[in-house]
């Protein structure tokens, strides 16, 4: 845990009902050591994000970051951009969330947040845009047009930068309650979390996601990172 992040014990006492997880204030209180002890890879997937979006974004175009939580993605961005020229819109359904971000620090100019569902977003002139532990929170229903959305906005040559927990392996999913446990994480915890979860993260095979990025119309897929059961996509377009 850094020195400014607060211990996420969202879990820690036993609850005689659980109900749905949602990124809600008390989630958004500890979210950066949540996510940090519970998505292996988490702290090298974030700075490549922005490393990535460096090499594909365009002067003068828009970037976007959909569910930008507290805009740890949007933070990397800046780190590799400098001064170029562009607007980074930050987009996230949770109010918690993006009242966390605003007060957390003083933004560059170039950033705007937007609570909106990422599905009702309009796409435009972009040249990257990231998405990353989003998908699986997304209506399966809504999945495929949200990513032709994204390709019909992106310009020429830009790219779809997004990372995602992957359905289908056991023994995977094992080893990743096991990497939580080795964070700190209570068994209690995982099941609590485990079992609050289990009607809203709704994560695809691998198969899937690049069944349903070809049928959006990308053509250059490719996965750049991979633990154990979470994965990062690259995926652009040839015309």
């Amino acid at each position: 845990m850094t020195k400014n992040e607060t211990r996420d014990n969202v879990y820690r006492e036993p609850r005689r009902q659980l109900v749905d997880f949602a990124f809600d204030q008390a989630v958004a209180g500890v979210f950066p050591d949540m996510i940090r002890r519970s998505v292996p890879g988490y702290e090298t997937v974030i700075p490549l994000s922005g490393l990535l979006a460096a090499r594909y974004l365009q002067a003068g175009s828009k970037v976007y970051d959909l569910g930008c939580s507290l805009g740890a993605t949007t933070l990397a961005v800046l780190d590799q951009i400098g001064a170029s020229k562009c607007e980074i819109v930050a987009v996230d359904n949770s109010a918690a969330m993006l009242e966390q971000a605003r007060e957390t620090r003083s933004w560059d100019p170039r950033v705007s947040f937007t609570q909106s569902d990422v599905c009702d977003v309009e796409i435009d002139d972009a040249s990257v845009v990231l998405m990353n532990y989003l998908l699986q929170f997304v209506d399966p229903d809504r999945r495929l047009q949200l990513l032709k959305n994204i390709r019909n906005g992106l310009r020429p040559d830009g790219a779809l930068i997004f990372s995602e927990k992957l359905a289908g392996d056991a023994e995977f999913t094992a080893i990743h309650e096991s990497f939580k446990r080795a964070n700190g994480y209570t068994d209690l915890e995982v099941s609590q979390k485990r079992t609050a979860l289990e009607n809203v993260m709704l994560p695809d095979t691998l198969d899937t996601h690049l069944a349903r990025l070809a049928d959006a119309g990308f053509d250059d897929i490719s996965v750049w990172f991979r633990c154990l059961n979470w994965v990062s996509f690259i995926a652009r377009a040839s015309a």
